[in-house]
């Protein structure tokens, strides 16, 4: 019973659980979580609020809302002033009035000829518009007579017959009528209203302002757009330079015309002009001065130059404020990549601000300024590019005590620095050790299928050709070329080698503070490729380098400034342009900064991965080479015996024979390479073959010429006496220039004495007297 009594006590007393501090959470208020992504979002729309292009946008916004007055009353403007324009127009072809001004020109002339010819201009006009009108006339009537019964007939169809009862292909034609009527009835007030806004936008470009900041519909992105150069403007220019055939021409109202209008062109403007009679660019281009303050500019930022013709005037005007104490910025290859001597070394920055991959196979280099302008720099860089090729083999003589090519002597094959006579004499023999070269890689060359004119990036990566880039830099030439002893020989073998070198991927660089008649021989200045020019003093230093009568033609490095302008130099020949002015890279070699070392590095962990050595010309005799191949004996080997074969079948096997050699060899290449030894391929039941008879003719006659051969001593492209007056073998003898080089110039055992400075052990080098034959 109490159990009951304590059961039924315990179900209507609630239970009361431990009580715990606390409050109440509404979940209508924000979170914090919410209250944090509200912050990021916030914060991001800030950041995109602040970006670039939203604060350029917002800019262009605010600009044009300020200039919207002054755009809507241009606009009114131009479209009513276009509107007269096509009304003066149609005015003068209703009523001919450039005829009637002819005939008028011809009255008060007295030219009764002229005057009749202008009137029966004006009868044949009339007569042949009228013509017209009946022609349009009776078209327009022959369209409706046919089209009108056609016409007729499809609306009585269709108002007496169900569409539901035609035939298919007549009910297919009303729906296509139905669609093109949708269609019309679509378009036709679309047309009506887009019509006058078409005529509006028309007439606002017929009478659109001409004069400078045409562009007003949209804000100008360049720094001088207040004084952006136009036609207008140039001109007005080319009126005050006082020139009198150029102010008779503008007097009797003539106006120039520009055979490239001025456009954007990089970091300035370009234009094309053809002048009028009796002026010639050269009269322009002797006013730079003057012209550069008619159109609002400093000198070094207008070049007029001769164009095609003598009458054509390039001219080219930088942007304002563009060329001052602005840099080329880092060396593209300062931290990786290599070179391909046959593509060009990046070398700088043009004046339309691109990149100039300066061109070195096939050419060579003259470079020179006042001391401190950056041509060492500028050399230095060309030979970093040379470096990062593995297969370029690079020599360096610096006349003088200066360090700038210090760091490239662990890849250089010779090298050597000093003031002393034994430099000089290096540099010397090194010419003469080059044309030596020279020579055998002519000969190698005629050796070669096809006889190839000159050096190609495949025959160059055939290391046992030995036809890989030679790069040799002579630094302060003129100490050379005005040596008291050696001089006149160094010159005499730099303008053989500049003639003839570059078909042999032999280059030579030179570069000079004293480009002088006396100090640069004016036969090195004639043939030299490409010329670079910093900061020069006057008119005979400006043509020594970049050649005879550039100064004339307005290709001036006197205008460049000193140190302002360091490191900018006149260039020619590097492009196919006129001239070129040159922002040069700067590769750093200095007091605490040195960039030049780890590019050297570089080249020289690349070579040793391709399993590769320091190149160099010191090689055996070409006889003793075996990697030459010899077509005509391979076409005799792969024959087997046969009496004829077809050519396609000669070349297939010759591929497998040795795919090295011959892989991608062509019907033309064993034309070329049989040719050289009298076989010619003969048509044989409508093919062609080579017989054995013939290679086996070829081979005995060969065979039989070979001691003659060798009794003539040696043949090759070049003159034997290219080599008289060497210096002599002993200036192995003389000490270095510089401390610490002079194992460069101290015969070792293995090396020829006669060659200083070359790496290689036991070959024999190019000078040896036993090669050649």
């Amino acid at each position: 019973m109490t159990s009951d009594l304590e059961r039924a006590g315990s179900r209507d007393v609630e239970h009361v659980g431990p009580i715990l501090d606390g409050e109440l959470v509404d979940d209508t208020l924000p979170q914090p979580r919410r209250r944090t992504v509200r912050r990021r979002v916030g914060r991001w729309l800030r950041r995109v609020w602040q970006s670039a292009p939203v604060v350029r946008a917002r800019s262009l916004a605010a600009y044009r809302v300020r200039q919207a007055p002054r755009d809507v009353v241009r606009l009114v403007w131009f479209v009513a002033r276009g509107m007269w324009r096509w009304l003066l127009k149609f005015w003068q072809w209703a009523t001919y009035a450039d005829l009637r001004a002819d005939a008028r020109r011809a009255r008060l002339a007295g030219d009764a000829e002229a005057r009749r010819a202008a009137q029966e201009l004006i009868r044949s006009d009339a007569t042949a518009r009228w013509v017209k009108v009946g022609i349009a006339v009776r078209r327009f009537v022959i369209t409706v007579r046919v089209a009108a019964p056609v016409v007729a007939v499809l609306w009585a169809v269709a108002a007496f017959m169900e569409r539901a009862d035609m035939w298919t292909w007549l009910a297919e034609v009303y729906t296509g009528l139905d669609a093109a009527w949708s269609v019309l009835v679509f378009l036709g007030p679309v047309v009506l209203w887009a019509l006058p806004l078409v005529l509006v936008v028309a007439a606002a470009f017929e009478g659109r302002d001409r004069t400078p900041g045409a562009g007003w519909l949209v804000q100008p992105d360049r720094d001088d757009a207040d004084s952006w150069i136009d036609e207008r403007m140039i001109s007005r220019a080319l009126a005050h330079l006082g020139i009198a055939p150029l102010d008779k021409f503008y007097r009797d109202g003539g106006e120039l015309a520009y055979t490239v209008a001025a456009r954007k062109d990089g970091d300035g403007t370009f234009a094309q002009v053809r002048l009028p009679m009796g002026v010639t660019a050269d009269m322009v281009a002797a006013r730079r001065s003057r012209l550069a303050a008619n159109l609002g500019r400093a000198a070094l930022e207008t070049w007029p130059t001769k164009g095609s013709e003598d009458g054509i005037l390039d001219l080219w005007v930088a942007d304002r404020g563009v060329l001052g104490g602005r840099g080329a910025g880092d060396w593209p290859l300062v931290h990786d990549g290599q070179v391909d001597l046959f593509e060009g070394v990046p070398f700088g920055l043009s004046q339309r601000g691109l990149v100039i991959n300066a061109p070195l196979l096939g050419v060579n280099w003259l470079i020179g300024g006042r001391p401190g302008q950056g041509k060492s720099s500028a050399l230095r860089t060309l030979m970093l590019g040379a470096a990062l090729d593995p297969t370029a083999e690079l020599w360096v003589f610096v006349m003088g005590e200066s360090p700038d090519f210090a760091p490239f002597e662990p890849r250089l094959s010779r090298y050597r620095m000093g003031m002393d006579d034994s430099v000089a004499e290096a540099a010397t023999q090194a010419l003469a050790d080059l044309l030596t070269e020279m020579e055998r890689r002519g000969k190698t060359l005629g050796e070669q299928p096809g006889r190839p004119p000159k050096v190609s990036r495949k025959l160059a990566d055939k290391r046992a050709l030995g036809l890989h880039p030679l790069v040799c830099a002579i630094d302060e030439c003129h100490e050379l070329f005005q040596h008291p002893k050696f001089g006149k020989r160094a010159a005499e073998l730099a303008v053989r080698l500049i003639k003839r070198g570059r078909k042999y991927g032999v280059v030579l660089l030179l570069a000079t503070q004293s480009p002088t008649k006396d100090s640069i021989p004016r036969e090195i200045t004639r043939n030299i490729s490409c010329g670079a020019a910093f900061s020069v003093a006057d008119q005979v230093a400006n043509d020594g380098l970049l050649g005879s009568g550039r100064y004339a033609a307005g290709v001036r490095a006197t205008e460049l400034r000193i140190n302002t302008d360091r490191g900018t130099c006149v260039a020619v020949g590097i492009t196919d342009e006129v001239f070129e002015l040159v922002r040069t890279f700067y590769v750093p070699f200095e007091d605490g900064a040195d960039d030049v070392t780890p590019v050297i590095a570089r080249a020289i962990a690349a070579i040793e991965e391709a399993g590769h050595t320091i190149e160099t010309s010191a090689r055996p005799e070409l006889d003793a080479a075996p990697a030459v191949a010899d077509p005509l004996a391979d076409v005799d080997t792969v024959m087997n015996g046969e009496r004829r074969v077809r050519t396609q079948v000669i070349l297939a096997r010759l591929a497998r024979h040795d795919a090295d050699e011959y892989e991608g060899w062509t019907f033309r290449d064993l034309t070329a390479a049989l040719a050289t030894h009298g076989v010619t391929p003969v048509k044989s039941d409508g093919v062609k073959v080579i017989r054995a008879e013939d290679v086996a003719a070829a081979l005995a006659d060969r065979d039989n010429r070979e001691p003659d051969r060798e009794a003539t001593g040696t043949e090759g492209d070049l003159p034997t006496g290219s080599l008289d007056q060497s210096p002599g073998r002993d200036q192995g003898k003389h000490g270095s220039g510089t401390p610490g080089t002079s194992r460069r110039t101290t015969p070792e055992p293995g090396r020829n004495p006669g060659v200083p400075g070359t790496r290689r052990g036991p070959s024999r080098s190019p000078g040896s007297a036993d090669e050649g034959t």
